[in-house]
């Protein structure tokens, strides 16, 4: 199939099987991608006898499957290993949620019916990054899933709960990954190093470097085994043509190849709202340093930026307040900084207002004030407004009252004058509490002298 966004595998055509046409040239993580279940390391639990995905890779089940978890924990992997469970007698489909839509969908579910009609093959497709879906897109899927036209394995790093839509998770067979315990990392490691499919002992990895690759990766199988090739290449080169031995891979060189230590980040489900929680808790607490590592994270996964600045803008008026009445405009600023300028130039605004905001002084009088008088008005205590305080600006307002007997603030030398502002049955009540924190004790002063010119006590 020639459908853009598609990889199209036929284990029961003439196309030969997918491990054969990975070259030597291909990526170490992709020629050391297992080529059947006893080769695949971590998810114990779910690979233990008789579980779910167990039997479908064995065969003996049909069922559409949601595979969620980090990456590198072998999602695609397993999806491959569906596809030739059962005699081999299934088509593998992938398709990548970033380059396709509706119509290479349609074109796959027309191509699985054709074959089911005509063969009697079966289609397993396998969808990376679901999530990247759209709604319509999606939808789409639900016809050829319910009727197991196509047994769907759909891989996200993302919570399916926040992702996918309701009647496609219904449909399918949830199943979590984790990212690989340290010992399956090494034993990756090891296979890697020893496998003619791999570095063929080219290289000889010291313990060190060992240890190296596993703290680095994060339980990441695929970036393990990247980070592996790279430092690899490095010490190859060093040593020449054709080494009388194995050079060493260490620390050193590990250290040489890989400059940045994995990120798990999921941008709409747990991690996300997890970390975002702790970086605007860092800042309520006045801990510039925390919230500088957590802006940090998810700058470095990808955070959309106009996400943070939004919840910077709400966190200046939520926490901070008339206590530094500068801390909105720093996060305005910012968040227009975000707009016009953009990533990655604008991390170093979000980064300013970030240290503004958890460097100031703090209050939640904003926030009580408004929650206060909502509750009141949803409580029923509404009341008329004054006729004084009424729109006079209309013929007929004065014959009723409106405007009748206002007072005009500025005619007072003070800029104050005594008058009632709000509803009869509110007269006395106080919202707004400023505390002593910033900017507000000036206004903890002011305020009562405030109230006693304007209620006339």
């Amino acid at each position: 199939m020639s459908t853009d966004g598609l990889f199209d595998i036929d284990p029961g055509g003439d196309d030969p099987e997918p491990d054969e046409r990975i070259s030597a040239a291909a990526p170490l993580a992709v020629r050391m991608r297992p080529r059947s279940l006893d080769e695949v390391v971590g998810q114990r639990e779910l690979l233990k006898s008789g579980a779910p995905l167990r039997r479908l890779l064995e065969g003996g089940a049909a069922a559409s499957v949601l595979l969620y978890g980090p990456p590198g924990t072998g999602k695609t992997t397993l999806a491959r290993l569906m596809a030739g469970a059962g005699g081999g007698g299934r088509r593998f489909v992938a398709l990548s949620a970033l380059s396709a839509g509706v119509k290479e969908l349609r074109a796959v579910i027309d191509e699985a019916r054709r074959r089911r009609d005509m063969a009697g093959t079966s289609t397993v497709l396998f969808i990376d990054e679901v999530h990247r879906f759209s709604k319509t897109q999606q939808d789409a899927l639900l016809g050829a899933v319910e009727d197991r036209l196509v047994l769907l394995v759909a891989a996200t790093t993302e919570n399916p709960s926040f992702s996918v839509v309701s009647p496609l998770l219904s449909r399918s067979l949830v199943l979590q990954l984790t990212s690989l315990e340290p010992d399956d990392v090494r034993s990756l490691l090891h296979r890697a190093v020893a496998s003619e499919r791999g570095l063929a002992g080219a290289v000889t990895l010291t313990q060190d470097g060992e240890d190296a690759l596993v703290r680095l990766c994060a339980g990441d199988a695929r970036r393990a085994l990247t980070a592996l090739e790279a430092a690899a290449d490095g010490v190859l080169a060093d040593a020449g043509d054709s080494p009388a031995v194995p050079p060493e891979l260490d620390l050193t060189a590990v250290e040489r190849a890989v400059t940045e230590v994995a990120v798990r980040y999921d941008r709409a489900g747990d991690q996300h709202y997890d970390v975002i929680s702790a970086f605007i808790k860092s800042i309520r607490g006045s801990d510039p340093d925390a919230a500088m590592h957590y802006l940090a994270r998810m700058i470095v996964a990808g955070e959309d930026a106009r996400f943070i600045a939004r919840r910077l803008m709400v966190h200046a008026s939520e926490d901070i307040g008339l206590a530094d009445p500068t801390a909105l405009q720093a996060a305005t600023a910012a968040a227009q900084v975000v707009q016009l300028v953009g990533m990655p130039e604008a991390r170093i605004a979000l980064a300013q207002v970030t240290l503004h905001l958890a460097t100031a002084p703090k209050s939640n009088a904003v926030i009580t004030a408004i929650d206060a008088a909502m509750s009141d008005v949803r409580a029923g205590a509404v009341g008329s407004v004054p006729a004084h305080l009424r729109d006079g600006h209309y013929a007929g307002a004065e014959k009723l009252g409106n405007a009748v007997g206002y007072r005009y603030p500025h005619s007072s030398p003070d800029g104050v004058l005594t008058q009632q502002y709000p509803p009869d049955d509110l007269v006395g009540r106080d919202y707004y509490v400023p505390t002593n924190h910033g900017n507000e004790r000036t206004l903890s002063e002011r305020l009562p002298k405030l109230r006693r010119a304007v209620r006339g006590r």
